[in-house]
């Protein structure tokens, strides 16, 4: 099970958002320093996300991921504000593993199975959900009553072999993970997972690694590494 530190991006900082809304905290002007820091800690792997992409459409930090990725020697993914198939590969060619699509995976299938069909392995589909719902555009609407369960299934049918899933009303919350639902997408699509949203303890990481043999793949952890909850080289004893 693969431990990911996450590094929220916006105007160029550090931040964490609650349930996705503007109720920001910053935690570094430096993004390259918190990632080299995550590295030095014994991180393998980074979730970078632009917020600022995710709330108007296009990256706004791009040159911060590159950046990143010039400078530290795991791999990083990143998404937020990738709706064209040029940006994909301009970030791609930019050093990144792979992006994370979101809004415009949901709003438009012609342009994913392109996308899917263009870059295979290089790209990972977030379903964010609120209450079983899908959620797009930085969380501020869902989409159409999109199923989680449904989309999910979508993906599956497509060719995808793993998403990651954040329950909206977890993120940043530090409450603890929607194990429930978490166990049951697992189930009904025999899909990998990886978890976020709600990370709190160590305890949280127990129980989810309890579900590497359903499918747990990897766990995204924010604002509980920031605000010490528990330390990084703590929670890759459950890798």
């Amino acid at each position: 099970m693969l431990i990911i530190p996450a590094i929220d991006l916006q105007d160029g900082c550090v931040v964490r958002f609650v349930q996705g809304k503007l109720n920001k905290r910053i935690y570094s002007r430096d993004p390259l320093k918190t990632a080299k820091h995550w590295v030095k800690q014994g991180a393998k792997f980074l979730h970078l996300v632009d917020l600022d992409g995710a709330f108007t459409g296009v990256p706004k930090n791009l040159a911060v991921v590159k950046e990143i990725a010039k400078q530290i020697n795991i791999p990083v993914e990143f998404g937020g504000g990738l709706r064209k198939l040029e940006t994909i590969s301009e970030v791609l060619s930019a050093g990144a593993a792979r992006v994370v699509l979101g809004t415009r995976a949901v709003e438009d299938k012609d342009f994913l199975e392109k996308a899917f069909k263009k870059f295979k392995n290089k790209i990972i589909v977030g379903v964010d959900a609120k209450e079983g719902k899908v959620m797009v555009r930085g969380w501020k609407s869902g989409h159409k009553n999109t199923d989680a369960l449904d989309f999910s299934l979508y993906l599956k049918k497509i060719g995808f072999n793993e998403l990651i899933y954040t329950d909206t009303l977890k993120d940043g919350t530090l409450t603890g993970p929607n194990i429930k639902e978490i166990k049951r997408l697992l189930k009904l699509t025999g899909l990998k997972i990886i978890a976020s949203g709600g990370i709190s303890s160590l305890e949280d990481l127990h129980k989810l690694k309890a579900l590497e043999k359903s499918g747990i793949s990897g766990v995204i952890v924010g604002k509980a590494l920031y605000e010490g909850k528990f330390t990084l080289p703590q929670a890759l004893k459950f890798s």
